[in-house]
């Protein structure tokens, strides 16, 4: 067979025609929903309901996309100026979307304003698949030419394994990235494509990932492989602009196939670590729209020679359409034996779960005993044979520059508001603190929030384990090898070394501590490897050290804006802490309490100072305040800090909703009137959290934003439980079961238990310092679902690198550790 003749057959056989000959009927034609996304069943296009993550630039969660048979496989269908752009790559401004139900088109504006460059993307549908044309009224601009190109990027972890044909040429997806490099002059170094043609197929063995590209204004596509540039890039089909050109200058059609009436495999949410005999117990079960439910359940009690034992066959409750999927309940509360368990619906059967009074003993103990020491910075953590990482950051840290906005949300003001010149050491800035997420920063207002759950958990549940060992000397920490000293006053004083430092290098509290240059922070690996751990000495040439200093450029740089709200929290922190180390670290606990008190007298004395860029420069300037006199009335029984504290009390019940713990905790000690005020407040949230604890079947508030959702479900959990101890007459205190039973499975999307290493089946594949490897750190808790527009839900377990999905936080392990002492608590002594 002659080359041409074989092309033409390739053609006819992936052609639109081809692609769902082989399951059925012939696929029916994409049609524009009132939500305003493509679909037919078993596919959804979505065209710029989502939009790029302004915190973090490309997230991976933008512009055209592909829902295929329940999983997003496809995203960043746009105009960019590279073939495989990273994360922090341009991207463009977006202008206007404008959907036409009449002709069934949505039609995005969009531009980059530094070139003068803007364009349209008009998508369409025809017959099963989609037309994307893009449309300039003005040429490409020239410093353009051979960079802009319409790229379409594709999930690696949903086509490992499976071929691809381009043209008359084929290939297969790599699991490794392979693909070669090329050095253009002047340029970065960028990957060439796997292969060019005129039409490409992915998967065409695979008629639940098969997807056909081809090309109807005859420029080529071009498949690449974005993992050689950055270890978080994804395959992309890319056809370059033309140049000198307007109107339509760029035409693709796309279609994936389906299956016929294809349905998604109906889900049982329920809890991975199981139910204590008291707690309501409740599976909720997800089925696809087009899905026709089964009418009952059951429960079985597994026994020891591996026989199963019907305990309960009831009937589903309807719980109603949320988002996407509808919804059914499985209540077995009466059933309180202890024991192993599973559950069937249909064809479906969990695994198995607990029921049993000690239920909650040890789920914590993994977040404490693994996840904590592994994000310890200036520390070498070992576990047995492993070494999670070395001392890192030793050469802590420069003066960063002034009027500087740096990435991953940190900003310096216009002075340095210290006696350090841009670029300057700031000594003793090497000790303390945790990496903050994936990444290595320092981030002080999350380790001061993690000092004080620290401290709620030694003052109010009295945990005293102890199964690590750390030496402050020897900056060496020892996994699994008790010290005869507890473990949380340990972590404590590792938060609170870093916080101390501040004050004493600069007299306040800083917005934190992160990698000067941008292909630091991107590391991967071991922490000690982001630098040489000696401290910056211009003067010196780049290979030059005496051992101390170095002439290379790799210090991290501290941005020590001083900002009120900031200040407050360090203070409620260290007045935290002065309070548990007085027996462990005497001195450390009179200096914090004096360096507490001061930053107390000094904000109350001066006006508030308010710079804020991103995240970094503290929360509500009130919250703060009131975080810092709460702490600071129990370490020091003054009743002035009291009085503040009642003057804080809000009169609108949105910020109530997230001050309720310090003003609850401080409840008792308040005056007669203080006290009717918060009680009317209390009344008040009870109306207020129903339609959102209502929302959804799951009966927890579950966020949409850019990051998912953890930290307000456990967020709410505790608010519960305070709520409950407090006004047990308007709170039964189930609300804290419930955020850890979402915590542990009962949630949307899948039932994996979101704490790495704890539950049956729970996170395997996890955004920390270990995500290139696909791996997880026992005990960490990720974001969670993350709702994508207009209502997918989502939580990646095949791909690490969607940090709003799967990033570990610090301040979301410790807020678990406190969580689940206080469902322990609850069950143990009910009021």
């Amino acid at each position: 067979m002659r080359k041409s003749q074989l092309l033409s057959l390739l053609i006819l056989l992936s052609s639109s025609t081809f692609l769902g000959a082989s399951e059925g009927p012939p696929p029916t034609s994409l049609t524009l929903n009132s939500e305003g996304f493509f679909e037919r069943q078993g596919l959804n296009v979505l065209v710029f309901n989502n939009w790029y993550d302004g915190n973090f630039s490309d997230a991976k969660i933008s512009s055209v996309e592909l829902i295929h048979h329940g999983k997003r496989i496809a995203t960043n269908g746009d105009i960019r100026l590279s073939p495989t752009p990273e994360q922090w790559d341009p991207i463009p401004v977006f202008e206007k979307r404008e959907i036409d139900s009449e002709t069934n088109t949505v039609t995005a504006t969009l531009g980059y304003p530094d070139h003068g460059f803007h364009y349209s993307i008009k998508v369409e549908s025809e017959g099963p698949g989609f037309l994307v044309s893009i449309q300039l009224d003005e040429a490409v601009p020239e410093e353009l030419h051979g960079k802009a190109g319409f790229n379409f990027e594709f999930l690696p972890s949903a086509f490992f394994g499976k071929g691809y044909l381009c043209d008359d040429k084929s290939g297969l997806i790599p699991l490794y990235p392979s693909s070669s490099m090329e050095q253009r002059p002047g340029e970065r170094v960028e990957p060439l494509p796997l292969k060019t043609g005129q039409q490409i197929v992915l998967a065409p063995e695979d008629p639940e990932r098969r997807v056909l590209i081809e090309s109807r204004s005859g420029a080529d596509l071009s498949i690449y492989d974005g993992r050689n540039q950055a270890q978080n890039g994804w395959f992309v089909v890319r056809s370059l602009l033309p140049s000198e050109q307007t109107g339509t200058v760029l035409q693709w059609y796309v279609e994936a196939s389906t299956l016929p009436e294809w349905t998604r495999v109906p889900m049982i949410a329920y809890s991975q670590v199981g139910y204590h005999p008291s707690e309501d117990k409740t599976a909720i079960i997800e089925l696809d729209a087009h899905d026709s439910p089964k009418t009952q359940a059951s429960l079985w009690k597994v026994l020891a020679d591996g026989s199963k034992v019907s305990v309960k066959m009831a009937a589903l409750e309807d719980a109603g359409r949320y988002l996407r999927y509808h919804y059914y309940r499985f209540d077995f509360s009466d059933v309180t034996e202890s024991g192993l368990y599973c559950i069937t619906f249909g064809d479906q059967e969990t695994g198995a779960f607990r029921i049993a009074s000690d239920l909650y003993a040890d789920v914590w103990q993994p977040t404490l005993d693994v996840f904590f020491p592994v994000q310890m910075d200036h520390m070498l953590v070992n576990e047995a044979y492993r070494v999670w990482h070395g001392a890192s950051h030793l050469d802590d840290a420069l003066q960063a520059p002034v009027n500087h906005e740096h990435f991953d949300l940190y900003g310096q003001g216009p002075t340095t508001d210290t006696s350090y010149a841009p670029g300057e050491h700031i000594p003793g800035l090497n000790v303390g603190g945790w990496y903050d997420a994936g990444d290595y920063d320092i981030r002080t207002q999350t380790q001061y929030a993690v000092v004080m759950n620290l401290v709620q958990l030694v003052e109010q549940f009295g945990v005293t384990r102890d199964q690590t060992s750390i030496d402050w000397q020897s900056k060496e920490v020892q996994l699994h090898q008790p010290d005869g000293k507890c473990d949380a006053l340990q972590q404590i004083e590792h938060g609170t070394l870093a916080l101390i430092a501040q004050h004493r290098a600069v007299g306040h509290a800083i917005p934190g501590i992160v990698a000067a240059h941008l292909h630091q922070y991107t590391h991967l690996g071991d922490g000690m490897t982001k630098t040489d751990n000696r401290i910056y000495d211009a003067k010196m040439g780049e290979l030059e050290t005496d051992g101390i200093y170095s002439g290379k450029f790799d210090d991290r740089w501290a941005f020590t804006t001083h900002t009120s709200a900031l200040n407050y929290g360090s203070a409620a922190a260290l007045a935290a802490a002065s309070r548990v180390l007085k027996e462990s670290n005497s001195a450390l606990a009179a200096e914090c309490i004096e360096t507490a008190k001061s930053v107390w007298v000094y904000e109350q004395t001066h006006e508030p100072a308010t710079f804020r860029v991103g995240n970094t420069t503290g929360g509500r300037l009130e919250s703060e305040q009131l975080k810092a006199a709460v702490e600071l009335w129990f370490a020091t029984q003054d009743q002035s800090y009291l009085e503040v504290v009642a003057s804080l009390i809000p009169k609108k019940i949105e910020p109530f909703a997230f001050q309720v713990s310090p003003f609850l905790r401080v409840y008792e000690d308040l005056g007669a009137e203080a006290q009717t005020q918060i009680r009317e407040l209390a009344v008040a949230l009870k109306s207020y959290l129903a339609p959102i604890e209502s929302e959804n079947p799951f009966g927890v508030p579950i966020t949409r934003r850019g990051w998912a959702g953890n930290g307000a479900v456990v967020g709410y959990g505790l608010s519960q439980y305070l709520l409950h101890r407090t006004f047990p007459d308007l709170y039964d205190g189930s609300g804290v079961s419930r955020s850890l039973h979402y915590l542990y499975g009962c949630h949307p999307a899948h039932n994996l238990s979101f704490v790495s290493a704890v539950g049956a089946n729970s996170k395997k594949v996890a955004y920390g310092s270990n995500r290139a490897d696909f791996s997880f750190i026992a005990g960490g808790i990720v974001p969670g679902v993350l709702i994508l527009n207009p209502d997918f839900p989502e939580n990646k377990e095949d791909w690490p690198f969607f940090w709003g999905e799967n990033e570990y936080v610090i301040n979301l392990g410790s807020s678990y550790l406190l969580l689940v002492h206080a469902a322990a608590d609850i069950l143990t002594h009910p009021n």
